[in-house]
């Protein structure tokens, strides 16, 4: 238990038999509050990105350690977002997280043909599934967004969920581009 420090003796408690659950600290809130639709878009995501990165080519590699460092950190915006109120987040997404988006999101681009117009989100099994995890990541944002129009979060979290759809619409093109894949630009005639 060393890593995240979190101990789970049972996995059913009941305690939410009702509609609520609990978060860091031991409030209770409802199973569909905006706390909860917030950090539970984010489990989604995380879901969705073990899935690519259980089925990722060997041609893509070059994707994995962020992919996986990706999964690690929606856990700790997850922890900020199960704490409220007088419980303090054990873990914080901070501006080094932010900083470290951008940085790939500079480098993966610069191997990457200039883009001029919209893309089709398709081509490899890889690409369609980062656009799927992109799409997550942009309605957990809005999520996030809905939260903190009622309870204000750190500029931080915010900067970080905007960041990431971002990084991974980059990772799909890269993962396009690596398998010699075009990109599609929308048909607006059809």
């Amino acid at each position: 238990m060393e890593a995240g420090g979190e101990s789970i003796p049972r996995v059913y408690t009941r305690t939410g038999d009702r509609g609520t659950t609990g978060l860091a600290g031991g409030t209770r809130v409802d199973k569909d509050s905006d706390r909860i639709r917030a950090y539970g878009a984010y489990d989604e995501l995380g879901a969705q990105l073990g899935v690519v990165l259980s089925q990722l080519p060997s041609e893509l590699e070059i994707l994995r350690p962020v992919l996986t460092r990706l999964g690690h950190e929606l856990f700790i915006a997850q922890s900020e977002l199960a704490s409220a109120g007088h419980q303090p987040p054990r873990h914080r997404i901070t501006a080094v997280h932010v900083a470290r988006f951008e940085k790939e999101i500079d480098t993966f681009q610069a191997g990457l043909p200039p883009l001029h117009t919209f893309v089709v989100p398709r081509g490899s099994p890889t690409a369609a599934r980062l656009h799927v995890c992109r799409a997550v990541a942009r309605r957990a944002e809005t999520e996030l967004l809905r939260l903190h129009r009622s309870e204000p979060l750190p500029p931080e979290l915010l900067a970080w969920a905007n960041r990431l759809s971002d990084l991974l619409f980059v990772l799909a093109l890269v993962a396009n581009h690596e398998l010699g894949i075009a990109e599609e630009p929308p048909d607006y005639s059809v």
